[in-house]
């Protein structure tokens, strides 16, 4: 998830729950997503062999479907019922719907069930998140993850560059503060930890930069 059209409903809305919150976000637009995968997803994923993959907050399906084309037996999962509609309309118009399981998941009440070669959280932030809920539900990714398989967490580092005044106050954690919040143990290697700076040119025009952060780590065998 990003801040782009997220975070303009987020000054008033501190006390909505999360699944209110993103129905209402999904149901303003008939398509919020692209359809296209996250570019770090790709960057990262691609040379991964094919097996099971978790997706949190899969919105529309966009991350999801790519995975599936590329041989992954996906389990996708969000809280707003019409992004999951859109994404199973996604998969069938690719023609992968028999490699992809959509889930209908409260992450701060409900997780599925199963492990995985691949947990992916892909900008998974919320403006209407309560304090601690994110840490427990990477916490529980991290749990999912199978053997010998990868939890790869992708997050912003800040607002981009040209945004002067934010729409509310949110704190990005550094990769640094997500590793230490994962609480993982001697069986998990450290694969990568980076920021990425890439161009970024706000609704009207303004051109700046977004950086991002890129978490992956392995639980060995």
């Amino acid at each position: 998830m990003t801040e782009t059209h997220a975070h303009r409903h987020a000054t008033e809305t501190a006390a909505v729950p999360a699944a209110e919150f993103w129905e209402t976000f999904y149901s303003e637009r008939d398509q919020i997503w692209s359809g296209k995968p996250n570019d770090l997803l790709v960057r990262e994923a691609s040379d991964l062999p094919p097996g099971t993959v978790l997706d949190l907050g899969c919105a529309e399906g966009g991350d999801a479907v790519w995975l599936a084309e590329r041989g992954w037996k996906v389990t996708g999962v969000d809280v707003s019922t019409t992004a999951l509609a859109r994404a199973a309309q996604l998969a069938a118009e690719r023609g992968v719907t028999d490699a992809i399981t959509f889930e209908r998941h409260d992450l701060a009440t409900s997780f599925p069930e199963g492990r995985f070669d691949l947990v992916s959280a892909q900008y998974f932030h919320s403006p209407v998140e309560q304090a601690g809920e994110r840490e427990q539900a990477l916490r529980q990714a991290a749990g999912a993850v199978a053997p010998g398989g990868v939890l790869l967490v992708v997050g912003h580092f800040g607002w981009p560059t040209w945004m002067a005044e934010p729409k509310h106050d949110y704190h990005f954690p550094t990769t640094d503060q997500v590793l230490a919040s994962l609480r993982l143990d001697d069986r998990w290697v450290v694969e990568l930890q980076d920021v990425v700076h890439r161009p970024s040119t706000s609704p009207e025009g303004v051109e700046g930069t977004r950086s991002d952060n890129v978490l992956r780590v392995r639980l060995t065998a």
